[in-house]
């Protein structure tokens, strides 16, 4: 039985926990080889690397586009790291080989991000495909980092590990990312070993032009496809819950035992990623099934994630949403009866790379609602340009979700919820599939909203 087990950043900060509650240690009953860990930069260092992902505070990918000083932020980062392994000493870490590994690297990141400075200050090339390839670079050092620490910890602790590093940091081939995945696969020996792969894969594509942040479960999903994995594992600070605990509270929140694929993907679309998109289509087509487990929950099963998975009991498993939302709302006295008058406004989404979360239309209006952080202010313009009235507000989603909600009062009972809560419904949209009820309402009542619905609704009978 081979296995591909993903651990997060947060997880990976913690190593210790990583060591008893995933990996184990040689001579306990849950110990076993044949299982290929994809190793995430530990907490933090991404941002750090690129640019905080909550507050874009920059990082070191910023201050290079800006011409600023990035190398003094590299120095500063590799005193950082060399920290951060010390802390790792007691669990087996040998720190100066680490460093030197460390090192070795960082020095010729600086050597190449000056020379492709240079290249830049000549004017003779275009600088979005220099600064791409910077963004790739920085990336991969963050899983480089954690990856051969992680091997020199298990090999130290009497474990057989195995290094997979899909950084290509030095291979001057142009290989694809599926050609580099099977390339450094294809002699390794994972069903006798541990293996610790980095969650970067270098490509000629570019990994994160593609995926960007999501990079590592990309690397994740492809290696369980190819090695035709039993089963996928991700290994998260956190359960797969009714809701989120950070607003309803740990007490009130009950972990989700089976899920589908169908759900996962709604989750992900209103930013709740259980996997992100892109890596679960892979898995769900080659019939791989995805565990969600809680690194600090170890004897808990965790979240199964199936193809065909449908709740035997009518209910609502999980209560999502976001309040970094916005609804653009288009008026126009033609639309009634017009074929294809909304390709009208996909058009020009397209054009500003924008797509939307939510659709809601009748006779001449149509609500779509976007993730705030794409709007353009030139997007808007042209939309007023094109169409008699457009209206923007900054508001709320909030979603209702389960692989078996297609029964009567479902909606009008959340409905009502909210309505006895103060919470007006702008807008509501239910697709034919049953699996996400959403409503958009007014952004300061979303928390108020979650609290609300879950208690009411959520992992109750509906």
């Amino acid at each position: 039985m081979i296995t591909v087990e993903k651990i997060g950043g947060t997880s990976m900060s913690r190593f210790e926990d990583v060591l008893r509650n995933i990996i184990h240690y040689p001579g306990d009953k849950e110990f076993r080889y044949g299982r290929v860990f994809v190793v995430s930069a530990y907490g933090g260092i991404t941002n750090k690397l690129l640019e905080d992902k909550r507050t874009k505070a920059p990082g070191i990918y910023t201050l290079f586009i800006r011409q600023e000083d990035y190398v003094s932020a590299i120095d500063r980062m590799l005193d950082e790291l060399k920290q951060l392994n010390e802390q790792f000493r007691p669990l087996g870490l040998e720190v100066e080989k680490a460093n030197a590994f460390l090192t070795k690297r960082i020095e010729m990141l600086k050597i190449y991000l000056h020379s492709m400075d240079k290249v830049i200050s000549s004017g003779y090339v275009d600088k979005y495909n220099i600064f791409l390839a910077a963004r790739e670079m920085l990336a991969s050092l963050g899983e480089a980092h954690s990856a051969f620490n992680t091997v020199n910890i298990l090999q130290n602790n009497g474990i057989r590990a195995v290094l997979v590093d899909l950084t290509g940091f030095h291979d001057p081939s142009n290989s694809t990312i599926d050609e580099r995945i099977r390339k450094c696969f294809a002699n390794v020996d994972y069903e006798n070993n541990i293996v610790v792969a980095t969650g970067y894969t270098r490509g000629i594509e570019g990994i994160m032009r593609e995926f960007d942040r999501g990079y590592s479960e990309i690397t994740f999903s492809k290696i369980a496809v190819l090695l035709k994995a039993e089963e996928a594992v991700i290994h998260k600070e956190f359960h797969l819950s009714s809701a989120d605990p950070k607003i309803v509270g740990l007490e009130n929140c009950v972990i989700v035992g089976n899920t589908n694929y169908d759900v996962a993907d709604q989750l992900a679309d209103v930013g709740m990623e259980a996997i992100h998109p892109k890596a679960s289509k892979p898995l769900e087509r080659a019939g791989i099934n995805l565990r969600i487990k809680n690194t600090f929950d170890p004897f808990h099963p965790g979240t199964l994630i199936t193809r065909d998975y449908v709740g035997k009991q009518s209910k609502i498993e999980i209560i999502s949403g976001s309040d970094k939302v916005a609804v653009i709302d288009i008026h126009d006295a033609s639309m009634v009866g017009q074929a294809g008058f909304d390709l009208r406004i996909m058009e020009i989404f397209m054009k500003y790379n924008l797509s939307y979360i939510m659709k809601a239309t009748n006779a001449n209006s149509i609500s779509l609602v976007v993730w705030e952080d794409g709007l353009q202010q030139e997007l808007i313009e042209e939309l007023q340009q094109a169409f008699e009235a457009v209206t923007v507000k900054d508001v709320a989603v909030v979603c209702l979700i389960g692989t078996n909600i297609a029964q009567p009062g479902v909606l009008a009972k959340a409905a009502t919820v909210l309505a006895e809560n103060g919470v007006n419904i702008h807008c509501v949209s239910q697709s034919l599939r049953q699996v996400n009820i959403q409503f958009v309402i007014e952004r300061d009542l979303y928390a108020k909203a979650v609290i609300c619905l879950n208690d009411a609704l959520c992992c109750h009978k509906c």
